[in-house]
C-alpha cells in the first residue's frame, strides 16, 4: 500500500510505501531482507524524520493495538504496541490509574512512546516513559521474537529504549501504571516577569509538585522580554476519572498557504495568555485533557503553520549553563524575526533513563517552533545547535528534521551503542542523515 504516512512537521511530503505487521513477519521468515529494507511507523506524531525511511517500506502499527492484559492491582499493563496513549488511559482509569509519564499529545502510539523515550511534565518525579517499561517483545529480520527486559536480553532492551525504532520492531510491552487519585489536576498558575525570576522558582515548585512546565512569550522584549507563566500541579483527590478518546471537535480543516502564526497574531496570542493566564494564581481544578494536552483539542493544528510545514526544536543544557545560554538563545531567535508559537521551558531532574539514547537529562530544556521559512529559518536552527552543543547540551533527535551529523554525534557521543545494536534490516532518513553520514 501507498500513502504520505508523513510526521507532524509536515516539511518532507511524499508518497510512501508500506506494508502490514502480518506481512513483514511473514518476510522475516523468508531470505533475509535486504539492508534497511524497513521501519515501523506509529501514529505519525513525531515532528521530523526519525519515522520515515525513503530508501525502504514503513511497517504500519495500528492495526496491532490489543489489550494483551491488565493487572488491576497491580497496574501492569501489557498491550500491542500500536496502542494509542489515550486507550490505554482508558483503560487504567476504570481502576484509578494514569501513565506515569506522558508527553504533550496522547494520541501516540505505545511503541513510539518508548522508541522514542518520551518524557512529560514530571521529569524530576518519573523520569522518562522509558523508565516504567517493565518488559517488551521485539521482532527482528531473522524472525526471531526475543523477550527483552533489564534482565533478559539487558543491552538491547536498553538500546530499544529511546532507539528510535532502529533495533527491532516492538510486538507488545508492559508497562507500570501509576495510581491516582482522580484524572483531575489541582493546578497553580505562577507569572514571572522574566527568565532570572522562573529560575529562582523553578526548582521549588519541582520540589512542591508532580508536574511543573513553563510557557515564555518568545517575541517579548524591553521589559517583556523572557515573561512567562509557570504551570504546576497534582492528582486532585476527588475521585473523577471521566475520559475522552477522541480529539477535540475544534480543526483546522485545510492547510493555509502561508503561515497564520505570524509576529502580530502571535503578539497579539502571547499578550493575551500572559494576561489570563496570570489571573488564575489561586489552585483551581483543572481537567486531565486540559492540563496535559491542550492542542488535542484542535486536530491537524500542525496546518496553522502553511504548506512548508513547521520545524521544532527541542534542546537541552547543564543546569548552570541553561541560565546564561536560553536567554540568548530566545534573543537570537527574535534577532532573526522569527516568531515561535510554542515556547516551552521545563526543567529536568537527575533520574536516569534505562535507555543508552535518551534525550533527558538532569539540566533545562527549551522547545521553540517555527514555520518553515526556507534557509533564513534552517540557518536559525543550526545558531541554536551550536549554542546548544557548544555548551554541553544536546538536540532532541525526534524533534528533528535538518540536525548536522555533527551536531547529533556531539551530543550523543555513544551513538555507536545503538549501532551496534541496530537490526541491519532496519533504518531510518534520520539515522543515515546523522550517525551513518559519510559511510559506505
Amino acid at each position: 500500500m501507498t500513502d504520505s504516512y508523513n510526521s507532524f512537521g509536515l516539511i518532507e511530503r511524499r508518497q510512501r510505501s508500506a506494508i502490514t505487521l502480518e506481512e513483514v513477519r511473514e518476510i522475516f521468515t523468508g531470505p533475509f531482507p535486504n539492508p534497511g529494507s524497513f521501519l515501523a511507523f506509529g501514529n505519525g506524531k513525531s515532528y521530523g524524520d526519525t519515522c520515515h525511511n525513503d530508501l525502504g517500506t514503513l511497517v504500519v502499527m495500528r492495526g496491532s493495538d490489543e489489550l494483551v492484559s491488565f493487572d488491576s492491582a497491580t497496574g501492569l499493563l501489557t498491550a500491542k504496541t500500536g496502542i494509542l496513549l489515550s486507550e490505554m488511559i482508558a483503560i487504567g482509569a476504570e481502576h484509578g490509574y494514569f501513565l506515569p509519564v506522558t508527553p504533550g499529545t496522547r494520541f501516540v502510539t505505545l511503541g513510539g512512546a518508548i522508541a522514542n523515550d518520551v518524557h512529560g511534565k514530571n521529569h524530576h518525579r518519573r523520569g522518562t516513559f522509558g523508565c516504567h517499561v517493565k518488559r517488551f517483545e521485539l521482532l527482528k529480520s531473522d524472525g526471531l521474537v526475543i523477550e527483552c527486559s533489564p534482565v533478559s536480553n539487558p543491552m538491547l532492551f536498553k538500546a530499544t529504549i529511546g532507539g528510535m525504532g532502529l533495533t527491532g520492531i516492538i510486538l507488545e510491552a508492559t508497562i507500570q501504571l501509576m495510581k491516582v487519585g482522580s484524572l483531575d489536576i489541582v493546578e497553580r498558575i505562577q507569572p514571572f516577569g522574566d527568565l532570572d525570576e522562573y529560575f529562582s522558582l523553578a526548582e521549588e515548585v519541582d520540589e512542591d509538585n508532580e508536574y511543573a512546565v513553563a510557557w515564555v512569550d518568545q517575541i517579548g522584549s524591553g521589559t517583556y522580554a523572557g515573561r512567562g507563566v509557570l504551570i504546576s500541579g497534582n492528582h486532585s483527590d476527588n475521585g473523577n476519572f471521566a475520559v475522552r478518546t477522541k480529539a477535540g471537535r475544534l480543526g483546522v480543516p485545510f492547510e493555509l498557504p502561508i503561515s497564520a502564526l505570524n509576529y502580530p497574531s502571535l503578539k497579539l496570542f502571547n499578550a493575551a495568555y500572559y494576561h489570563l493566564k496570570g489571573r488564575k494564581q489561586q489552585p483551581h481544578l483543572s481537567n486531565y485533557e486540559s492540563f496535559f494536552y491542550p492542542l488535542d483539542r484542535v486536530s491537524n493544528w500542525n496546518r496553522l503553520y502553511g504548506r512548508a510545514g513547521l520545524y521544532q526544536h527541542q534542546s537541552l543544557l547543564p543546569e548552570k549553563a541553561a541560565q546564561a545560554i536560553i536567554p540568548q538563545m530566545l534573543k537570537v531567535t527574535r534577532e532573526a524575526g522569527q516568531s515561535s508559537f510554542l515556547t516551552v521551558l521545563k526543567r529536568f531532574g537527575d533520574i536516569k533513563s534505562p535507555g543508552s539514547l535518551s534525550f533527558p537529562h538532569a539540566g533545562y530544556t527549551l522547545t521553540v517552533d517555527f514555520p518553515n521559512r526556507g534557509a533564513r529559518t534552517l540557518a536559525l536552527l543550526g545558531e541554536l545547535d551550536r549554542m546548544t552543543i557548544m555548551n554541553g547540551g544536546r538536540v532532541n533527535p525526534y524533534k528533528d528534521q535538518r540536525m548536522s551529523a555533527e551536531a547529533f554525534k556531539a551530543g550523543y557521543p555513544n551513538w555507536t551503542k545503538l549501532e551496534q545494536e541496530r537490526d541491519p534490516a532496519i533504518n531510518s532518513n534520520f539515522w543515515r542523515r546523522t550517525a551513518l553520514a559519510g559511510s559506505v
